[in-house]
């Protein structure tokens, strides 16, 4: 049992999770359920992580959300569609866990008292599965159930920086606890790990990302690295390190903690560069459009949209919600295509060529330039840019999150550079990698969190109550 001391008195907990995030929360309701005694770590002052300032998508098929629309999907298409946007760099194994767990932990959570408000098409998804969710809310339920077992204690700022192996393979935890330093738990029989990636370090971002140099930063302040250097420490394996991307859409005056991040793209808007022209095929996952407007002059461009698209905004979903960055001014209206262009500063014949010649490949069937055939994914109708008012939204590609990290199987075990368990050691959530492979589809991360989540939570609690 680990004994951690809180306050002035020593408690005592059966597993350790360093996190606060969604992966972090799942893994300590999973393990309540188990009937273990749980104390979660978050060095941050307040929980949520990265998952409160994301999207809200969380990939899952079969959902409430997508019958009530008469969107049909399988376990066969989403494993497809995962696979494919990762470009078969998946590790397989995880790829199937997560596809056969998904929507019994969709189910979880909705027991847990999270609510999915509505679904809508994502980058990669061959029919719309981003189940949407307040993230707020989300963590908030699954924090009110932890709290609710008597088994559970939050400790705020509190940050693990090293793993040490006890002689009899428990863990004793050292880091720093509201500013002191030094041993925050001995005797540990199980520690997860759901630290978040390293989108806000520089140190790791220049040794395993040199090409996104140029994107902007955004995340959890909290995403670090932190899970990273610990599990190296103890020789983990490392996977998708090659494969940071950024995310296209950004407004460029996004803070390093907002979520100024639409995608008219998956409506049927086109993106183009400084030059009026369009530079990739916007159905593909914003992760590839990422890299893609990082070879643009300025590495910005433009998602050009109209009335007809503005029409289906989404109040409430952050990346669908086209009305709402028109109401907070970071949308750019005008009545014609060359007032547009003037407003954007885009050569107004240029970008007026390139809507037309875009909207006689729509009408024909065929975009000869880049292949779109669909709103993502090969799915959905193109729809032409003909209706004013017109619309304008500045988008850069921006780190949100890093997607690779610790190897670990389907038990959510890290695993060293040999492929062993490291015993007692679970990881979940952004500070893992194997999963998404070379790219990444929308909702799928949060997902990951849910999912791997559910199942660390689990296995730590059964080593260690020895079941």
């Amino acid at each position: 049992m680990a004994v951690l001391t809180v306050g002035k008195e020593q408690r005592e907990f059966d597993v350790i999770v360093a996190g606060g995030g969604l992966a972090g929360f799942a893994s300590a309701c999973a393990a309540l359920e188990a009937g273990a005694r749980v104390v979660m770590l978050e060095k941050q002052p307040q929980v949520g992580g990265s998952t409160v300032i994301s999207g809200g998508a969380v990939a899952f098929a079969h959902t409430d959300e997508q019958r009530a629309v008469g969107i049909e999907d399988s376990d066969e298409l989403l494993r497809k569609d995962l696979r494919a946007m990762g470009e078969d760099k998946n590790v397989p194994e995880l790829v199937d866990a997560y596809v056969a767990n998904q929507l019994d932990t969709y189910r979880w959570l909705k027991t847990l008292g999270v609510v999915f408000r509505s679904v809508q098409l994502g980058g990669g998804q061959s029919v719309p599965r981003s189940n949407r969710v307040d993230t707020t809310q989300m963590i908030q339920a699954l924090r009110d159930q932890a709290v609710k077992t008597g088994r559970f204690h939050l400790q705020l700022e509190c940050a693990i920086k090293k793993l040490v192996r006890n002689g009899d393979g428990s863990w004793e935890v050292q880091g720093t606890s509201r500013g002191e330093r030094g041993t925050i738990a001995s005797r540990c029989p199980a520690v997860v790990l759901a630290t978040g990636g390293f989108s806000r370090s520089e140190e790791w971002l220049s040794v395993f990302a040199p090409a996104q140099s140029g994107a902007l930063r955004i995340g959890g302040p909290g995403n670090t690295g932190d899970g990273l250097r610990i599990g190296m420490s103890l020789g983990a394996n490392l996977r998708d390190m090659g494969y940071v991307k950024g995310t296209f859409g950004v407004h460029p005056d996004a803070g390093a903690e907002e979520r100024l991040l639409i995608h008219p793209i998956f409506k049927g808007a086109i993106a183009v560069n400084l030059d009026g022209r369009r530079f990739v095929d916007e159905s593909v996952s914003y992760k590839i459009s990422g890299d893609a407007v990082m070879r643009q002059r300025d590495a910005l461009a433009y998602q050009i949209f109209d009335e007809g698209i503005m029409a289906l905004s989404v109040s409430g979903v952050t990346t669908s919600d086209f009305q709402g960055a028109l109401a907070s001014g970071h949308l750019t209206q005008a009545q014609s295509i060359p007032e547009l262009a003037h407003k954007i500063g885009i050569d107004a014949a240029s970008l007026a060529e390139t809507i037309e010649r875009y909207n006689r490949d729509v009408a024909s069937g065929r975009d000869r330039d880049f292949g779109r055939d669909g709103l993502a994914n090969h799915y959905g109708s193109l729809r032409q840019i003909k209706q004013p008012p017109f619309y304008a939204y500045p988008s850069i590609s921006a780190v949100l999150a890093t997607y690779a990290g610790l190897a670990f199987d389907a038990g959510a075990s890290v695993l060293d550079v040999y492929g062993q368990q490291i015993e007692g050691l679970y990881a979940a959530g952004e500070v893992t990698g194997g999963f998404h492979g070379a790219a990444y589809m929308t909702g799928s991360s949060l997902g990951k969190n849910a999912v791997f989540g559910r199942i660390a939570g689990r296995n730590a609690a059964s080593r260690a109550l020895g079941r």
